[in-house]
């Protein structure tokens, strides 16, 4: 390729990027999913609200799970804008955008700018990313904060600068007060990955490394002043039915060790293939060229260890291998390696150069994406989404029309044709995915539902209640006032006055036959819509799936 054709498709590959973040950025406006990312607005909330930065609280009680980093950003973005569905998306949004833009100065460092690129596209692309920046979790920061910290310590090694190590350390501080010490797991992994493979001892042992670890450790002093300030110092308190719980060894231990060896107060179940299945869907378009990718990688670098990179593949497979091992797995948490898979995957792409090799490329992708265009075609049909509208259908004719001219317009007959053909598959998928599909099922979170409906048609302000169940974060988070929680059995503190009552139809059934004096307001259809299922998404079927919560108003 000469250079007027590279500095051409360079163009293209920014304006691909441009689209990729608007696609991330497509679901901004679309309601918080439930339980967890309701559940985590509505502590950040609760910090603004009372004015308190130091405790972490839910449903008015102590709460002991997750640490502060992201809460802290998130309660930054509702000081300055409201509890706004947006305000909670689009710190995390941005933490990935930057962990975006520092895979492309990664790959760029690594190998070149062109790789560097591709990685970014192959970030901003892979399902799992795109479905955290909509379902914002800590996953989006985490991601960013990780590929950050090893660039800055890959910068603070091969030019010797303790300004790059400092940046390192502060973002690695970061990641730790974001989900724990097992956060340094991928970034200590990639770093002393490749010194021990390639046999530099002295810098696997160099004294900035020391001067590092005791700066993370004052960097994250905040986290443990807060954790010792709620719990430590109230053993009164009563944590996971126990009293006497640490809150600096629920961090250090049981939030890490703890679920790893199924030991804490917080369990499941692990499967050591879980993330190999989770990868082939999570990952998607790109996953079968991962596999690909990494074993080339492997296949090749055996051969050369001293003159390859190895912090993409210690840094990944580490965490990868770890996680699998654990006893406690959810798709969400192989996010924070993706940077690394994603450069791996493109420095693969960039270096196939055989027509076989390249047609077996061709052919895997064009049929992962004609399946992926007809799992989207399938589940228009049976779903049949009321959001579907016609700016978005013309948005989306728009792409697959570029879908299928625009590659052999702009590229030669190899690798890079498929490689935008399958960014665009992607950008079709996902528009679709979360302007049309994630907009019409957030309708079934009767939560959220109802406490808009609430702050749009209480005009007496009557003090709002709610039954204690795993439902409850959205409404908790999207109601305008103060809410009461009480238990399914109408016990609690519940106001002597008139006051709306938020609860399962089988409940106010119950209530009524206690005596409850109960007149009906507006019925909510619901659904647990974080777990779909077959029978729900078939409009056909799905009235069979939805259990209902009523908005009724309760006289004493």
């Amino acid at each position: 390729m000469n250079k007027q054709s590279a500095a051409i498709e360079t163009k293209w590959l920014y304006l691909f990027t441009g689209v990729a973040v608007a696609v991330n950025l497509s679901g901004l406006f679309v309601h918080i999913t439930g339980p967890d990312g309701t559940l985590y607005a509505s502590i950040a909330k609760t910090m603004v609200q009372r004015n308190n930065y130091v405790d972490l609280f839910a449903y008015g009680k102590d709460w002991l799970d997750k640490p502060h980093f992201p809460f802290w950003i998130t309660a930054l973005f509702f000081k300055c804008f409201g509890f706004k569905t947006w305000a909670y998306k689009l710190p995390g949004i941005l933490f990935l955008l930057m962990g975006a833009f520092y895979t492309y100065l990664f790959g760029k460092a690594l190998y070149n700018k062109q790789i560097g690129l591709w990685a970014t596209l192959i970030l901003l692309t892979a399902q799992h990313i795109i479905l955290s920046n909509n379902d914002v979790r800590a996953e989006p920061y985490l991601t960013g904060l990780i590929i950050a910290a090893v660039y800055h310590f890959y910068k603070a090694h091969t030019g010797n600068n303790y300004w790059q190590l400092l940046w390192g350390c502060l973002f690695t501080a970061c990641a730790v007060m974001t989900k724990g010490p097992f956060a340094i797991v991928p970034i200590g992994g990639a770093i002393a990955g490749q010194f021990i493979i390639t046999r530099q001892w002295k810098q696997l042992f160099n004294l900035r490394w020391l001067i590092a670890a005791i700066v993370i450790i004052i960097l994250i002093i905040p986290e443990l002043y807060c954790l010792y300030q709620q719990f430590d110092l109230h053993p009164e308190k009563l944590m996971f039915g126990r009293h006497n719980v640490s809150g600096l060894k629920f961090f250090f231990w049981d939030s890490q060790f703890g679920r790893f060896l199924n030991t804490g107060p917080i369990k499941g179940s692990g499967d050591p293939t879980f993330f190999i299945h989770t990868t082939l869907w999570a990952f998607l378009p790109w996953s079968l060229l991962l596999f690909a990718a990494i074993f080339q990688f492997i296949k090749k670098g055996a051969k050369h260890l001293q003159v390859t990179e190895w912090y993409c593949l210690c840094g990944s497979l580490l965490t990868f291998l770890l996680f699998s091992a654990s006893k406690f797995q959810l798709p969400h948490y192989l996010n924070i390696v993706y940077p690394f898979f994603a450069i791996i995957t493109a420095q693969y792409l960039y270096h196939i150069r055989t027509a076989k090799s390249i047609r077996a490329i061709q052919l895997t992708q064009t049929v992962i994406i004609v399946l992926l265009l007809m799992v989207i075609i399938t589940l228009h049909y049976f779903y049949q989404p009321e959001t579907f509208t016609i700016t978005i259908g013309v948005c989306l004719f728009i792409l697959f029309v570029g879908l299928l001219f625009l590659p052999q317009a702009i590229t030669a007959g190899d690798v890079r044709r498929v490689f935008l053909r399958t960014l665009l598959a992607s950008f079709i998928i996902n528009l679709y995915l979360n302007k049309v599909f994630y907009t019409s099922l957030l309708r079934y979170q009767a939560g959220s539902e109802a406490a808009i409906w609430i702050n749009n048609n209480d005009p007496k302000k009557l003090p709002v209640v709610e039954i204690n169940d795993d439902y409850v974060s959205a409404m908790n988070f999207y109601i305008n006032g103060p809410i009461i929680t009480i238990n399914a059995d109408g016990t609690g503190q519940h106001p002597s006055k008139p006051f709306l009552l938020y609860a399962p139809v089988g409940v106010i059934q119950d209530l009524k036959a206690k005596g409850w004096k109960i007149q009906s307001v507006k019925t909510f259809p619901r659904f647990w819509i974080s777990r779909l299922k077959p029978a729900f998404l078939n409009k056909a079927t799905r009235e069979k799936e939805l259990s209902e919560v009523e908005e009724v108003i309760v006289t004493p």
